[in-house]
């Protein structure tokens, strides 16, 4: 869910980015005479940085800013508030533009489809046509994301109504951001 972080700290070789990207849709044992070598680094860069996530005290500070209600999706909160932390404010992590770093990633998909699982396709078709990644700038998109995955989900939750947890904590969620970043990197 949280594309954007994964991209941003995967190692710029193109097939470890698409690693990453494809971390949440390539489960179980990594198949080594299934994937080219750079891809497995990404998918291992992937599980490395959402074991991080599990431990990490930033994102336990984050989990406890949210109201006990979201009770098993705080995570979820969490990956996406980051991906948008981290759209808004591109320019203070990164020298590239959002929008150049967005279209290098999109390139991947044409370059790379023959590896894409079959299931991921249509995502990537979507987050291309929609920039997903440089519309995680906006909390409008931010809003929009947790109502779809709210609408996926089979028990009634009050996903669709996070962004109002990142409106009302926005200055300690980038706190907690920043510091996950420096205790990954």
């Amino acid at each position: 869910m949280n594309y954007l972080v994964h991209l941003y700290l995967s190692d710029p070789d193109p097939e470890v980015r698409l690693g990453n990207l494809l971390g949440d849709w390539v489960k179980g044992r990594l198949d080594e005479t299934a994937w080219p070598e750079g891809v497995l680094r990404g998918l291992r860069q992937h599980r490395s940085l959402d074991r991080h996530s599990v431990t990490s005290p930033a994102v336990r500070r984050s989990k406890a800013r949210i109201d006990e209600r979201f009770g098993l999706l705080k995570p979820v909160l969490v990956d996406i508030f980051y991906d948008h932390l981290l759209a808004a404010h591109w320019g203070d992590y990164h020298d590239q533009s959002l929008e150049s770093f967005s279209s290098e990633i999109y390139r991947l998909f044409s370059t790379y489809d023959h590896l894409l699982p079959t299931a991921f396709r249509p995502v990537t078709r979507r987050m291309k046509r929609y920039n997903w990644l440089v519309s995680y700038r906006e909390p409008a998109t931010i809003s929009m994301v947790l109502q779809r995955i709210s609408d996926r989900l089979r028990r009634p939750n009050p996903l669709g109504e996070g962004v109002e947890e990142l409106a009302r904590q926005y200055d300690g969620f980038r706190e907690d951001f920043d510091r996950f970043l420096t205790e990954f990197n």
